[in-house]
């Protein structure tokens, strides 16, 4: 079975692509949110947590403090590489029981934001890059989170250059409006199908 990455800067439309993978039949792991769930749920992971950041890293109730871990990790790169090595790990491992009980379908996609960043590319089959320019970017993730944009750029700064993703994936899928995404996705579905020989 085929693994694939599919990854892109923010607000570059990743879940919408993922959607149309799914209405296809195709499994998707989306590594955010399960690494989001792992964080509130993994044990070994809650406790590297609250020892790397603090015990104000969680609610009292057990909910991740979102705007203190925030304020602590993107502004000292230090505790960010920390953290990553600490999540990082923790996602691949849930990922691969994942991927295990996936196996009859001809190819997984697994989303995550940071697969070059982190390395995890290396680790996959094929990669797709879904690409926007990065007013679009902006503009989306600005509506969509209603944070600034000067937030946004924040955020962007932390991730590797679309341009370089692009230029590094198996396949990029343009999601500016001007490409029909139904039809990319279709395409590139139909090259994995054949690689997959499914």
């Amino acid at each position: 079975m085929l693994k694939v990455g599919i990854t892109g800067g923010i607000g570059s439309g990743k879940t919408t692509v993922c959607k149309i993978f799914e209405l296809l039949g195709i499994p998707v792991y989306y590594a955010d949110d399960r690494a989001k769930w792992l964080m509130k749920n993994d044990k070994e992971l809650v406790s590297g947590i609250k020892e790397l950041i603090g015990q104000e890293a969680y609610t009292d109730d057990g909910h991740l403090n979102r705007p203190f871990i925030a304020s602590i990790i993107f502004n000292d790169k230090d505790k960010l590489t920390k953290m990553n090595a600490l999540v990082h790990p923790a996602v691949w491992k849930d990922g691969e029981i994942w991927n295990s009980q996936h196996t009859d379908a001809p190819y997984t996609l697994k989303e995550a934001a940071l697969l070059y960043e982190t390395g995890g590319y290396h680790l996959m089959d094929k990669m797709i890059t879904v690409f926007a320019n990065k007013e679009i970017r902006l503009k989306r993730v600005m509506g969509r989170d209603q944070a600034t944009r000067k937030e946004v750029l924040a955020r962007m700064d932390k991730q590797m250059p679309n341009l370089e993703k692009a230029r590094l994936a198996d396949y990029v899928i343009k999601n500016d409006g001007q490409h029909p995404i139904i039809r990319q996705t279709l395409k590139v579905h139909q090259e994995l199908l054949k690689l997959s020989g499914k």
